[in-house]
C-alpha cells in the first residue's frame, strides 16, 4: 500500500516509506552524500532528519514500531524548544509519573492532582494529560504500550524467528535451535535462552525457567498461540493445552494466549525480541558453540549487560526498575519445580500388573482390580495409577524393559486369594507336557520375588507347544536347565537357533558361552 502522508517542508516533500529509508540507510554506515544521491534528496534534507533522528535517541527498531502519523510527529513536526522552568519541572515529573503508572490501582488522575498539590503554576488536567502523551511519544522505549502495563501482571512470552546454532564437535553438523524470549510487562525484565525445540516438553520448561529467573509469579502468561500452548485457537475462548494448564495450577497462575494474527496483544515480547537480536545475537554471531549449555551461558552473560543497561532517556535499567516496582508484586515460587505428566489406559492383567508401554515395565496394582481398565500417569520420576479418580498405587518409574516393580500388598498370594492364574495350575500345565517341561517351569517360579511376575512367562513358555510342538519345546527346555536360563526368551532363541546349531552360533546371537553361564542370571 502506498504510504500517503507527506510532509513538506521548505518545498521539499518527503514520503514516511522515504524517510524511513533515510533512517535505515544512516544506522546502516552509509554517507549522507550517497542517502541524498540515492534517493535524490538534497543533502541538507537529509542532514535535518538524521540529527532529528539523533536526538530522539531512539534505534531504528524501535522508530520501526511506530506509525506513520506518530513518525511525522516526532521528525517532520520537530520543533527545538526552549524548555521553561514550568516545562522543565513537568517533564521531570513525568519521569516519575511514568514509574507509578506501573503500580496497580495508580491513576492518572491520581498523579494529576498529586502534581497539582505540589506545583502552585501546575498545568490543568488535559493539559497535563496532552503532554504526558507527547513527552511519551518523544522519549519513551514503547510509547505505544507503555501504559498498559501493571507490576506484577503479565509475563509475555515469544520465539524468535531467527534461529541459533550448534556444531557437533566431533562430526561439524550444525544443529538449528530456537530462541525462546519472556519479558515482563511493566519493568520489561527480560529472560532469554536457548532450546533445542519448541515442542511442549521444552516450551514448559523454558517458561519455568523464566519464573525462577524473575523470582516469582506473575498473575497471567500471555503465550502466541503455537501448538505447544493451544490445543485449539479461538478469538474469544481458546483451548488451552492440558499440561500447560496443570503448570498454570502447579504456579497458582493464569494462561491468556494472545488472539491469533494479533501481535499486538504480546508486542513487549515481538519489540523485545527485536532489540536482542541487537543485544545477543549480534556479539555472538562469530563465536561457534558445541553445546546448547556452552551456547546458554554466552546467552547469559550478554542478557545480564541487556537488563542493566539504562534505558534511553532514562537513568535506571530494566533490573533497577523491576527491584524497585515488580519484584515484590510477583507471587511466590512453589518449593518443587512442575513434573510434565503423561498418561494412558491399560487393562490390569491377571498377575495383578499393568504394563506402561512406553517403558515395556510393569507395575502392581491390588489384586481386586484385576481385570480393570486403568489410567497411568507418569512423570519422569514416579508411576501413579488411578481408577475412576481414585489413586490405587503410586511407584518410582523404572525403565528396565520386561521387569516388573511390586507391591507385596498388592499381590493375591499375600492375601491367599485364587484367580485362573496360579503357580499350581502352571505347574499342572507344564506336567501335562511333559516332568523336563514341569522342572523348567518351576525353575521360572523360582526365580522371581513374587510368583504373579513370572506368570506371563509361564503363559509364553507353555503355549509354545502349540507352534513348535511337545518335542521341541521339551528339548528346548532341557538345553535350557543345561544352561541355567530361565525365560521366554531363551527358550525362544533356542528353539530358533535349533539344537543342532546352537553350541557353535551361540556367541553370534549373543548367547552366554558355556564357561560364563552357570550361575549367571540371564533374560530375567
Amino acid at each position: 500500500m502506498l504510504l500517503k502522508i507527506v510532509a513538506i517542508m521548505a518545498g521539499t516533500s518527503i514520503t514516511m516509506n522515504k524517510l524511513r529509508t533515510v533512517i535505515r540507510l544512516h544506522t546502516e554506515g552509509k554517507s549522507k552524500r550517497f542517502i541524498s544521491d540515492y534517493l535524490r534528496l538534497s543533502r541538507n534534507t537529509v542532514k535535518k532528519y538524521i540529527n532529528r533522528f539523533i536526538s530522539i535517541r531512539l534505534s531504528f527498531e524501535e522508530l520501526e514500531e511506530l506509525s506513520d502519523t506518530e513518525l511525522e510527529s516526532l521528525l517532520v513536526k520537530f520543533q527545538k524548544k526552549i524548555v521553561s522552568p514550568r516545562e522543565e519541572a513537568l517533564h521531570s515529573y513525568f519521569k516519575y509519573a511514568e514509574k507509578e503508572l506501573k503500580r496497580t490501582g495508580v491513576t492518572r488522575f491520581q498523579l494529576w492532582y498529586e502534581y497539582y498539590q505540589k506545583y502552585p503554576n501546575a498545568v490543568g488536567r488535559s493539559t497535563f494529560y496532552e503532554k504526558f502523551k507527547n513527552w511519551q511519544l518523544q522519549s519513551c522505549v514503547q510509547p505505544t504500550m507503555h501504559m498498559d502495563h501493571k507490576a506484577g501482571d503479565k509475563l509475555y512470552i515469544d520465539y524468535a524467528g531467527k534461529t541459533l546454532q550448534i556444531v557437533d564437535l566431533e562430526t561439524g553438523e550444525v544443529q538449528e535451535v530456537q530462541f525462546f524470549v519472556a519479558v515482563l510487562g511493566a519493568s520489561q525484565l527480560t529472560y532469554a535462552e536457548a532450546t533445542l525445540s519448541q515442542k511442549k516438553h521444552d516450551f514448559i520448561q523454558s517458561i519455568e525457567n523464566s519464573l525462577h529467573y524473575f523470582g516469582g509469579v506473575p498473575r497471567a502468561i500471555v503465550p502466541d498461540n503455537l501448538k505447544s500452548a493451544v490445543t485449539k485457537s479461538d478469538r474469544y475462548e481458546p483451548q488451552i493445552n492440558d499440561t500447560l494448564l496443570d503448570f498454570s495450577e502447579h504456579y497458582d497462575t493464569t494462561v491468556l494466549p494472545a488472539r491469533s494474527r494479533k501481535p499486538r496483544d504480546k508486542s513487549l515480547a515481538e519489540i523485545t525480541v527485536k532489540i536482542l537480536y541487537t543485544r545477543i545475537y549480534s556479539p555472538l554471531r562469530n563465536e561457534v558453540f558445541h553445546s546448547l549449555e556452552e551456547l546458554n551461558q554466552a546467552i547469559k552473560e550478554q542478557l545480564n549487560f541487556h537488563n542493566r543497561i539504562c534505558f534511553s532517556g532514562r537513568a535506571y535499567s530494566r533490573r533497577l526498575l523491576f527491584e524497585e516496582i515488580e519484584a515484590h508484586t510477583l507471587g511466590i515460587l512453589p518449593q518443587q519445580r512442575f513434573e510434565i505428566k503423561k498418561q494412558t489406559v491399560v487393562k490390569v492383567i491377571m498377575n495383578g500388573h499393568v504394563c506402561l508401554g512406553e517403558d515395556k515395565h510393569y507395575y502392581s496394582v491390588p489384586y481386586q482390580y484385576i481385570g480393570k481398565k486403568v489410567k497411568i500417569v507418569y512423570s519422569t520420576k514416579s508411576v501413579e495409577i488411578f481408577y475412576k479418580y481414585n489413586r490405587i498405587a503410586v511407584h518410582p518409574r523404572v525403565k528396565s524393559q520386561f521387569n516388573y516393580s511390586t507391591i507385596k500388598e498388592h499381590l493375591a498370594s499375600a492375601h491367599q486369594f485364587m484367580t485362573d492364574w496360579t503357580p499350581q495350575r502352571f505347574m499342572s500345565w507344564a506336567a501335562s507336557i511333559d516332568r523336563i517341561v514341569e522342572i523348567y517351569i518351576s525353575k521360572v517360579l523360582e526365580k522371581k520375588k513374587h510368583p504373579e511376575q513370572a506368570y506371563k512367562v509361564c503363559m509364553g513358555i507353555l503355549s509354545l507347544q502349540k507352534k513348535v510342538g511337545k518335542e521341541r519345546l521339551v528339548g528346548a527346555c532341557q538345553r535350557a536347565l543345561d544352561y541355567e536360563l530361565y525365560g521366554y526368551r531363551p527358550i525362544l532363541n533356542i528353539l530358533e537357533k535349533g539344537l543342532d546349531r546352537l553350541d557353535n552360533d551361540e556367541q553370534q546371537e549373543n548367547l552366554p558361552s558355556h564357561d560364563n553361564i552357570r550361575g549367571k542370571d540371564y533374560y530375567q
